[in-house]
């Protein structure tokens, strides 16, 4: 990325999958569903499984990006008691387990309330990699920008088929880790198809200097992420993993996870 001189251990784990393989599998669950215990499992197994990077989702009561079954896993967390110290607990767990760097995903105003210092400085402390923040524009992120670089963490903004070539310039200029490209115009969910417009949006980030996009939303199958691997550093899974835990807990997480990491094992012609 642009932002910062330093390697992120995102991008080097990027870097790397797209050197060995065809690219990388970021895989997220969220924290505390069904339970605090199976939700840090679930993450090691995640990463055991194949997942390159980990997305480590905190419930919020209000999160209008994600679809239905993203939503009911997090409302069952806060309805389970879910606190923020518990995704600091979890990081520290996944992190002293696996090596795959582990992001936090959250929404912009848990971060705010809980002061921005504060919280860099306890995902540092708990061995976390940066943030995802899917409604924290580049334009309004200063406080999160300085925080981020005094304490070296990675901060992904994402793109959308909608984004202006402004804010795709923003976008790529503050990400550091990888740009989180939005592969439909809508909520997270897995559908039988992911948009082709990721494919053009994946394009005109590279135009604008990316050089680590990685294709989410909709994606639920080995065939698409390899597939999105053909034009893209990296697949995000989410809804797919979320769905496979609640219908047959870590068993049936771990099929599904080896099944999805299998969509990176072939270079795409030309590669």
């Amino acid at each position: 990325m642009t932002a910062g001189t330093a390697v992120s251990p995102v991008e080097a784990r990027i870097r790397a999958a797209n050197t060995e393989r065809a690219g990388a599998f970021v895989g997220y669950l969220p924290v505390g569903f069904p339970d605090l215990a199976t939700s840090i499992a679930g993450a090691i197994a995640l990463a055991e499984a194949g997942a390159d990077v980990i997305e480590l989702g905190l419930p919020y009561s209000d999160p209008v990006m994600d679809g239905p079954v993203i939503q009911r896993a997090t409302q069952a967390a806060l309805a389970g008691g879910f606190r923020l110290r518990h995704a600091f607990e979890a990081l520290r767990e996944i992190t002293a387990a696996v090596d795959a760097p582990v992001l936090l995903m959250t929404y912009w105003n848990p971060v705010l309330a809980y002061g921005v210092e504060r919280f860099a400085d306890d995902v540092v402390a708990a061995g976390g990699a940066g943030l995802i923040t899917p409604d924290l524009i580049p334009d309004e992120a200063a406080e999160w920008l300085a925080a981020s670089d005094t304490h070296g963490l990675d901060r992904v903004f994402l793109a959308a088929p909608t984004s202006s070539d402004t804010r795709l310039d923003a976008a790529v200029a503050a990400s550091r880790g990888f740009v989180y490209t939005v592969s439909t115009m809508g909520i997270t969910g897995a559908r039988a198809d992911v948009d082709s417009a990721a494919r053009t949006l994946v394009a005109r980030l590279r135009e604008h200097g990316a050089t680590n996009a990685c294709v989410g939303l909709g994606v639920s199958t080995a065939a698409q992420v390899a597939e999105i691997l053909g034009y893209a550093d990296g697949a995000i899974v989410g809804s797919a993993l979320v769905a496979a835990l609640a219908d047959g807990g870590l068993d049936r997480l771990t099929d599904v996870a080896r099944d999805l990491a299998s969509g990176t094992a072939v270079l795409p012609a030309g590669r």
